[in-house]
């Protein structure tokens, strides 16, 4: 790539030796100038935090009492709706004004974690997805928008296209990986993201799937599950690649690199996972510093702006 340096970022910045608890998404955003990746790191703190909020409490496996429910209800709407008013001015609503970003993916992040309180998992696959409006595209929309705002006269306009739909399928590809990347340590928490209709066309409930983690067991039934699952990633990784096609022309250099980062590291993790030889477990894909250093430069020297 012409001038690929330029989009380089250190090496002690990225923090290579610490990569594991690092963040994809951020490690994209690295390539992005400091405004735009403070704004990020700004956006994406305080999603954590209602996302943290939530995972801790169901990781100590006893069932939420109906007057913790209501309590922490009441946390995630409050949260929310002093975030859709921008009350009391804080570090995050002076950026979303900055940055012209709407306030629609704090809410349906907030609907997401609802859900999580009231309920253990999914009944079908078309309940996951709804679920991922708010888990997973709502947060990929707002790395898509400020990949795609730019400047009229001295002020940041939204992106010239639908963030939600751009970021789809590769905010599904992603999750869809990080679901099977990270099951076996979610199961350990009590924190299930299979959904029940394709766990039972694969022989299996949430309790004996819960159980079989627990064994260290390699059931068959394990591997249908993985197998199922890696196909329905392969869909949205393809459908990953053709938003790319209508999507890149709209952004600069580094928001297409910064994209390009997320899909190769995703992918590099999606082909790691290998069903017929039982490789789905937590030491089998994890990838290693050197690993994604090596997927970052092979992807850094190949990349051509459109």
């Amino acid at each position: 790539m012409k001038d690929a340096a330029a989009l380089m970022i250190n090496d002690s910045d990225l923090a290579f030796e610490k990569i594991l608890t690092n963040p994809i998404l951020d490690i994209a955003a690295r390539f992005w100038d400091k405004e735009h990746y403070e704004a990020f790191k700004v956006c994406y703190r305080s999603m954590r935090e209602i996302d943290d909020l939530v995972d801790h409490r169901k990781a100590n496996g006893a069932p939420l009492t109906l007057d913790e429910q209501k309590e922490y209800r009441r946390k995630i709407e409050n949260w929310s709706n002093e975030i859709s008013k921008g009350l009391p001015p804080t570090e995050l609503t002076r950026t979303l004004k900055q940055f012209n970003i709407p306030v629609w993916p704090w809410q349906r992040l907030g609907k997401a974690m609802i859900y999580d309180l009231d309920h253990n998992g999914f009944k079908s696959f078309r309940t996951f997805l709804r679920y991922c409006e708010g888990a997973a595209i709502a947060p990929a929309s707002i790395f898509m928008h400020l990949c795609g705002v730019y400047e009229v006269d001295g002020k940041l306009q939204p992106p010239a296209f639908d963030i939600r739909k751009a970021a789809r399928p590769l905010a599904l590809f992603s999750y869809l990986v990080h679901i099977m990347r990270d099951f076996e340590k979610d199961q350990r928490r009590n924190l299930n993201y299979f959904a029940e209709d394709i766990l039972l066309k694969c022989g299996l409930s949430k309790d004996e799937l819960n159980e079989l983690v627990r064994k260290q067991s390699s059931d068959d039934r394990i591997r249908a599950l993985f197998s199922e699952y890696k196909r329905i990633a392969g869909y949205y990784q393809k459908l990953s690649g053709k938003t790319f096609k209508y999507l890149l022309p709209k952004l600069t250099p580094k928001y297409q690199l910064s994209l390009h980062i997320i899909y190769a590291l995703y992918s590099h993790l999606y082909e790691k996972i290998d069903p017929h030889n039982r490789s789905f477990s937590e030491t089998d894909l994890n990838l290693s510093p050197f690993e994604v250093q090596q997927r970052i430069n092979l992807t850094v020297s190949s990349f051509q702006p459109v």
